[in-house]
């Protein structure tokens, strides 16, 4: 469904209108398209702290592939080092550093702090580094104007490229207010041969496919070059054969939640897996005191207990290939709560729960990287057909002022699916525009 609001607020009437009454005013957000795929513009480079990125920095090679400038009257993106604050001088550095430049900053740009992880020796660095979560938040909150603010902590920043790559561009559009891990925890990094085909003679299987979300994803992920699997319940299999015929995969027909799932998957790929996308997932809404125990039941097997038990089957079968990836659905009902849905809610903070435990083991065992999307408010089948006043704030609830599309859940897929990505480990990153609830 059309967003009429942020149509009506495009226009001269609408600015004037929603500027007098103080009411939100989102921006149309620039995304990925093959005829416009980076940000217009430059990068602007800026230091806060003691140390820098200097060409003889390990720091300066992820920013290597960048147009960086020491100076632009309008940068598309501000990427400001701040791997060395380390007490709270140092924070006033950071403010010196983004005062006089934020008010320039594009139209849907992007401001990306680099960051350390808070030291467990040492309080004042920790303090400092933590401060730059609550900044980073704050700042993402009031910038406007469809402009992005996250925060990498860098373990390793070598490692960093396609993070970053993926930040400072259009198709980190829906992604805000976000405090992502680099470190040596993961798996291997791999350069692709083609960046613009990263997944090329990769296989990845995508659950709950055929529409929506999946849909997005398994397009996404054959853009970049991967062979993908649609796999769906035998009801959606029309739909699901259609898709992956016009993306050259195949279609999977079978119920995600069956003992045999994983096995009968496995047999599916003989050659083996390289991305593994849990997507499927089903809401049976209700407050607890009205909630049949089959409504809660239906919710927990298909969006928790049918991940674990495939996830389990598979890496024990050996499918999933080392330098893979598992990428699950979680969502911020699950990170913030939502009333109505405690099941819904119980089952993607499970999934939070089995990347936080499974990823850190995942590489050394397994040779794959475990991560996780949360999905906000997206404009989907179903959130159409939300009350108009609930889909409203829902849309408006953001720092972003809009909802999302099905697409910016799976860029962010693509992302942690990419062969670069391997030292992006036990993340749940957040694809909810900011949402102002748990975000």
């Amino acid at each position: 469904m059309a967003d009429r609001y942020l149509s009506f607020t495009g226009t001269a009437p609408g600015r004037f209108l929603t500027r007098r009454l103080g009411l939100p005013q989102p921006a149309p957000l620039r995304r990925w398209s093959p005829g416009q795929p980076e940000l217009d513009g430059e990068i602007l480079l800026l230091t806060a702290g003691r140390s820098g990125l200097d060409p003889s920095s390990p720091l300066s090679s992820p920013l290597s592939f960048l147009p960086v400038k020491d100076a632009s009257d309008r940068p598309a993106a501000v990427v400001l080092d701040a791997t060395g604050v380390r007490n709270v001088p140092d924070l006033a550095e950071v403010h010196a550093a983004l005062h006089p430049v934020v008010r320039s900053v594009a139209a849907s740009g992007r401001v990306v702090v680099l960051g350390a992880p808070p030291a467990a020796d040492d309080h004042h660095q920790a303090a400092a580094q933590q401060a730059l979560e609550g900044f980073t938040r704050s700042l993402g909150k009031e910038i406007g104007r469809g402009r992005t603010v996250n925060l990498v902590r860098l373990t390793d920043a070598r490692a960093a490229e396609s993070t970053l790559r993926f930040l400072l561009s259009a198709k980190s559009a829906y992604v805000s207010g976000q405090v992502i891990g680099v470190g040596p925890t993961g798996g291997p990094v791999t350069a692709p041969d083609d960046p613009a085909r990263p997944l090329a003679g990769r296989t990845a299987l995508v659950t709950g496919g055929a529409r929506g979300i999946g849909a997005a994803v398994a397009e996404t992920l054959a853009r970049d070059g991967a062979r993908v699997v649609v796999l769906d319940v035998p009801g959606a299999e029309p739909d699901a054969r259609r898709l992956a015929d016009r993306l050259g995969g195949t279609a999977l027909s079978l119920d995600i939640t069956a003992a045999d799932a994983g096995a009968r998957i496995a047999a599916a790929l003989p050659d083996g897996l390289d991305v593994l996308i849990h997507n499927a997932g089903i809401t049976r809404d209700r407050r607890l005191v009205n909630m049949p125990a089959d409504r809660w039941s239906a919710v927990l097997d298909v969006n928790l207990a049918a991940v674990l038990r495939t996830t389990d089957a598979l890496l024990a079968a050996g499918t999933l290939r080392s330098g893979g990836r598992i990428v699950a659905t979680a969502s911020i009902a699950g990170l913030a709560g939502n009333a109505g849905q405690t099941n819904y809610g119980a089952s993607k903070a499970g999934i939070a729960g089995l990347v936080r435990s499974l990823a850190p083991r995942a590489p050394a065992e397994h040779g794959v990287t475990v991560n996780a999307v949360a999905p906000g408010f997206i404009e989907t089948r179903m959130t159409a057909a939300v009350p108009l006043l609930i889909r409203e704030a829902g849309r408006r609830m953001t720092s972003l002022g809009q909802g999302g599309l099905p697409v910016d859940v799976a860029e962010t897929t693509a992302w942690l699916a990419h062969p670069a990505s391997g030292a992006v480990n036990g993340q749940v990153v957040r694809v909810c525009g900011q949402s102002l609830l748990g975000a």
